[in-house]
């Protein structure tokens, strides 16, 4: 049975993309059989693996026109890729009944052909976020050690709330992880000890510290080990990767 995690924030520029890039490829060389879901129209995602055209995408499969078909990257690693059409999907599917099911049931068909899949979810909290939602077990927030990156948790937690409510009873948050990390930074360790007092044991231990190569990987299509394997983003997100196959090995 896979795990299917949404990786989620409303808040821009804390590293959802640069996460589901470098956790799935970690995930994969680990073994484990991974899908990446792109679910953000600006498909940073899809590009970050260089890919430009693709059969079928997210927009094609939200619209009931395609079934899902994954296209293969690496090994042990396929992307369900995303497109510019995909921003105009909140408004196409708007009248449509049981629209927030829609990702669940198409994934449902191929999802045990995975270990993992992760959802990589638009900053914002409308239809396509809450089409994941819907069909993830597991919600991972990646946070800045930034003061203004707390106050925006509250909404988050909140429409997690009621996505379980009323949609998912299954989904919970299971992880939180901290990016853009500076030690050296009195503020963002003081940041890092209030997201523990919200958070407790779901925080990682892995902080993703401040690395220019996860800046300049994508640019090449590629994700962090292939890029730079030696690197302090390598290092760190290849930590983050082991702690959730020790949790998800303990569960």
């Amino acid at each position: 049975m896979s795990a299917i995690i949404a990786i989620s924030n409303h808040k821009g520029g804390v590293g959802k993309t640069t996460s589901t890039v470098n956790i799935g490829a970690g995930l994969a060389m680990a073994g484990k059989k991974v899908l990446l879901i792109d679910m953000d129209p600006q498909a940073n995602l899809t590009q970050s693996y260089g890919i430009t055209k693709a059969e079928v995408s997210v927009y094609e499969v939200l619209k009931g026109e395609a079934k899902p078909e994954p296209v293969n990257v690496l090994e042990n690693l396929d992307i369900l890729p995303s497109t510019l059409d995909l921003s105009g999907a909140e408004m196409e599917l708007s009248n449509e009944a049981g629209r927030e099911y829609i990702l669940h049931e198409a994934i449902s068909e191929i999802s045990e052909n995975y270990d993992y899949i992760l959802i990589d979810c638009p900053p914002s909290l409308g239809l396509l976020t809450i089409n994941a939602l819907t069909a993830a077990d597991e919600v991972y927030i990646p946070l800045q050690a930034h003061y203004l990156a707390i106050k925006g948790l509250t909404k988050i937690i909140e429409v997690i709330g009621k996505v379980k409510k009323r949609l998912n009873k299954n989904v919970e948050i299971t992880g939180v992880f901290v990016t853009q990390f500076d030690k050296r930074k009195v503020l963002h360790r003081d940041v890092v000890d209030t997201i523990y007092t919200y958070f407790q044991e779901k925080l990682f231990d892995t902080r993703i510290r401040d690395n220019i190569s996860l800046a300049e990987a994508p640019s090449q299509g590629l994700d962090i080990f292939r890029y730079d394997n030696t690197c302090k983003g390598a290092e760190d997100y290849r930590a983050l990767c082991q702690e959730i196959l020790e949790r998800h090995y303990q569960n």
